[in-house]
């Protein structure tokens, strides 16, 4: 390639010396280019933080701020397992409905039918045990359809979000559970240095992703499979067995978002996670989560979710109308997207 420097530069050693440096520095692959993109959404959540705290004086109260991080736990969860699966370059519409049928299922096998359970009355280890399985299989059988018969994820997770909703509604005959032992509440009840275990559960599943994600080779596989399949599978890559692991983990992590769901209600209503899934989807796109695949870190959908829950924290001490919340969630989602392309100088996918 012709040497594009101008003579001056070119001949000056000082300026040669300088000139590889600042082209490393400046890479779109370099670390410093990848961090600057996982905190692209840094400069709108600090703008939220700053706005908050000059409009109601609660809001940087301890208090208010882990009421905050509690409310966004279950979100946080259904977000880490999409963005898993969104990595791949899959989707996976039905994780919403998993919020809801998991722990529902697991109630019905505990509460006895005078509680409008299914009377066989199981051990609450049981119970809780059979909420990770019906998360799992959940996942199992969406990445059956997905990886092994080739069907679309998009209609396959779409399909699956729709007989789960009604299960939902049928087995609790429209009914919202109320009295289930203790230990469904205890995520969200329990705290360590006042902050609730869903919290600490959440922040450690997040960054127990982030490292897999960056250093472990199953991590690797996950960008190698979404940047290319073909290339991945010529690399040596399993990426059928991969791709169902991811669906069946992103359904046990929904489950778990959704009995801290139960835990933080206080109760499992027939419409529990109903509409959550464009939560989901906002939080990760906005964290640099790429729809395409291949794309995207833990931190940056870490901080999407952060700066939903900050929204509504805000929208909810402001007295919003309810008639007008959807309106500017959708708006600040936007901006929240406009700062992170000013920022990074990013197209976004």
């Amino acid at each position: 390639m012709a040497d594009t420097r101008t003579p001056s530069a070119a001949g000056h050693p000082a300026a040669a010396s300088r000139g590889p440096r600042t082209a490393a520095v400046l890479s779109r692959n370099s670390p410093l280019w990848r961090r600057m993109r996982e905190l692209a959404l840094m400069p709108a959540l600090l703008l939220l933080v700053v706005l908050g705290s000059f409009t109601n004086d609660t809001f940087l109260t301890e208090r208010n701020i882990i009421s905050i991080l509690g409310a966004s736990a279950a979100l946080a969860m259904v977000v880490l397992a999409e963005s898993l699966v969104l990595i791949t370059g899959k989707f996976d519409l039905s994780l919403e409905s998993v919020v809801g049928i998991a722990p529902a299922l697991g109630a019905l096998l505990v509460l006895p039918a005078a509680q409008a359970g299914f009377g066989a009355e199981l051990p609450v280890a049981l119970g809780i045990v059979a909420i990770l399985l019906v998360g799992a299989g959940v996942g199992a059988v969406n990445g059956l359809l997905v990886v092994k018969l080739r069907l679309n994820a998009f209609i396959v997770t779409l399909a699956m979000l729709i007989i789960l909703r009604g299960l939902l509604v049928g087995a609790t005959e429209g009914q919202t559970l109320f009295g289930m032992p203790e230990a469904f509440f205890t995520l969200a009840t329990t705290t360590f240095l006042s902050v609730p275990a869903s919290v600490w559960l959440a922040a450690a599943a997040f960054a127990t992703a982030g490292l897999m994600l960056k250093y472990h080779r199953w991590g690797r596989a996950l960008y190698a499979i979404g940047g290319n399949q073909q290339a991945a599978r010529a690399a040596g890559i399993r990426v059928d067995r991969v791709m169902l692991a991811v669906f069946v983990i992103a359904g046990v992590l929904a489950a778990v978002g959704g009995l801290i769901q139960t835990g933080y209600v206080g109760a499992i209503n027939s419409n529990q996670g109903e509409n959550m899934i464009f939560t989901v989807f906002a939080a990760a796109v906005i964290g640099g989560i790429s729809l395409d695949g291949g794309k995207g870190s833990m931190l940056g959908a870490l901080t999407g979710v952060l700066l939903l829950g900050v929204v509504q924290n805000l929208l909810t001490l402001a007295q919003v109308s309810s008639f007008w919340i959807q309106a500017i969630y959708g708006g600040i989602i936007l901006l929240a997207l406009m700062i992170a392309r000013v920022t990074t100088g990013r197209a976004q996918d």
